[in-house]
C-alpha cells in the first residue's frame, strides 16, 4: 500500500507540473501571435487609352474580388491616369473601365502579393460598335469627334492619309467643324504637297495641258495649279458644300455582300452619299466640289488652255477619278492601311 501510494503521488505531481507548465506557456504564444504585422495592402495604377494612344479622360475604373463582396470605384483623371489602393494581397481582382460613346474593357484576373505596385497596362478602349440613335448617357458629336479621330490615324502603307473612309458600320453624323477638320488635315499633309509635286513632274515631262514654260518656272506653275486644284476640291467638296447641304463627304467602306454588290456601291459612291440624317441621297457635295473646282481653275490656266472644256475635262477626271477611288477602297486600302485591317 505504502509502495502504491508512492507511485500514485508521483503520477499526480507529474501530472500537475504539466498543467502548470502548459497553462504559463499559453499567454507566450498569444503574445507572439499578436505581435505578428498584418500583410501589406497593394495598390494599382494605369491610364485609359483609345485604340489609338490617345488618353481618355474621366472614365470609370472599377475593381472588384471575385467573390462579390468587394468593390472599389475609381475615377480617371483629365490625363486618363487612375490610382487604387487598400487592396489585399492574395485575393482575386477583376479590372472594369467604361467611357461614354467606348466598349467596356475588362481584365484578366489579378491577384497582388503583400505591398505590390501593380502599373495595369493595355487599357485601350474601342469605339462602340454602333451608334444608332442619341442616347441621354451619350453625346453624339464627341462620339463623332472619337470616330474622326481614329480616321485621322488611318494612312496607306503608314504615311498616304486615307482620311475620308469611315470602317464604321453607323457612323455619327459629322459636325460642320469636323467636316472642315478632315479637309484641313488632309490639304496641309505633306504627301499631299509630295503628290502635287508627282504630278506636276510627269505633266512637266510630258508638256502637255496645261500648256505653261518649261524649266523650274513653268515647273513652279504646274505645281501651283495642281495644288490649287486639289485644295479647292476638297474645301468646296469635303468641307464646305458637304456643311451646306448636310451631307456625309466620306467614303462608307461596305466589306460585306458579293464582288458585285461591293463593286456597285463602289462605283455609285461618287454619285450617292449619305446626308447628315443617316439616308442616301445624291452627292451634290462631291460633284459640286469638281464643278466649283474647274471653274476657279480658269482664273490660273494659261489662256490657250481655258474656256468650257476647261470646266468640263476638269469635271470629268475628277469624277472618274473618285469612281475609281472608291473601287481602289473597297478592295485595296484597307488591306494596306495598317490601323484599319485589324478593325471589326
Amino acid at each position: 500500500m505504502r509502495f502504491s501510494s508512492v507511485i500514485h503521488a508521483l503520477i499526480l505531481g507529474m501530472l500537475c507540473a504539466c498543467a502548470s507548465t502548459t497553462y504559463a506557456q499559453q499567454p507566450a504564444v498569444s503574445a507572439e501571435l499578436a505581435l505578428s504585422p498584418a500583410p501589406q495592402p497593394a495598390t494599382i495604377v494605369g491610364t485609359v487609352t483609345d485604340v489609338t494612344g490617345q488618353v481618355v479622360p474621366n472614365a470609370s475604373v472599377t475593381v472588384d474580388n471575385a467573390k462579390g463582396d468587394e468593390h472599389h470605384a475609381l475615377t480617371a483623371d483629365d490625363n486618363g491616369f487612375f490610382s487604387g489602393s487598400g487592396l489585399h494581397p492574395g485575393v482575386v481582382y477583376h479590372i472594369t473601365v467604361t467611357a461614354p460613346g467606348f466598349a467596356a474593357w475588362s481584365s484578366k484576373d489579378i491577384t497582388l502579393t503583400p505591398g505590390q505596385y501593380l502599373e495595369v497596362t493595355g487599357i485601350k478602349l474601342n469605339i462602340a460598335v454602333a451608334v444608332t440613335s442619341v442616347q441621354a448617357t451619350l453625346d453624339t458629336e464627341e462620339i463623332a469627334a472619337q470616330q474622326v479621330r481614329i480616321e485621322e490615324q488611318q494612312k496607306v502603307l503608314g504615311f498616304v492619309p486615307n482620311f475620308y473612309t469611315t470602317y464604321e458600320k453607323n457612323p455619327a453624323p459629322l459636325t460642320a467643324k469636323l467636316k472642315f477638320q478632315i479637309a484641313m488635315h488632309t490639304e496641309f499633309n505633306p504627301i499631299t504637297f509630295l503628290g502635287a509635286g508627282f504630278i506636276s513632274a510627269v505633266d512637266q515631262a510630258g508638256s502637255g495641258s496645261p500648256h505653261y514654260q518649261q524649266g523650274w518656272a513653268g515647273y513652279g506653275q504646274r505645281y501651283g495649279a495642281n495644288y490649287a486644284n486639289g485644295f479647292t476640291d476638297i474645301l468646296f467638296g469635303g468641307a464646305v458644300l458637304p456643311s451646306l447641304l448636310h451631307q456625309d463627304p466620306r467614303y462608307y467602306y461596305q466589306g460585306e455582300g458579293s464582288t458585285k454588290s461591293r463593286l456597285e456601291h463602289a462605283l455609285t459612291s461618287a454619285f450617292i452619299c449619305h446626308g447628315d440624317n443617316g439616308k442616301l441621297q445624291p452627292n451634290y457635295s462631291s460633284i459640286g466640289g469638281f464643278l466649283i473646282s474647274g471653274a476657279l481653275a480658269e482664273t490660273y490656266y494659261p489662256d490657250r488652255d481655258r474656256g468650257a472644256g476647261l470646266i468640263g475635262s476638269t469635271f470629268g477626271i475628277n469624277l472618274a477619278a473618285n469612281m475609281a477611288n472608291g473601287v481602289i477602297q473597297e478592295f485595296i486600302l484597307r488591306k494596306l492601311t495598317p490601323s484599319a485591317k485589324h478593325r471589326p
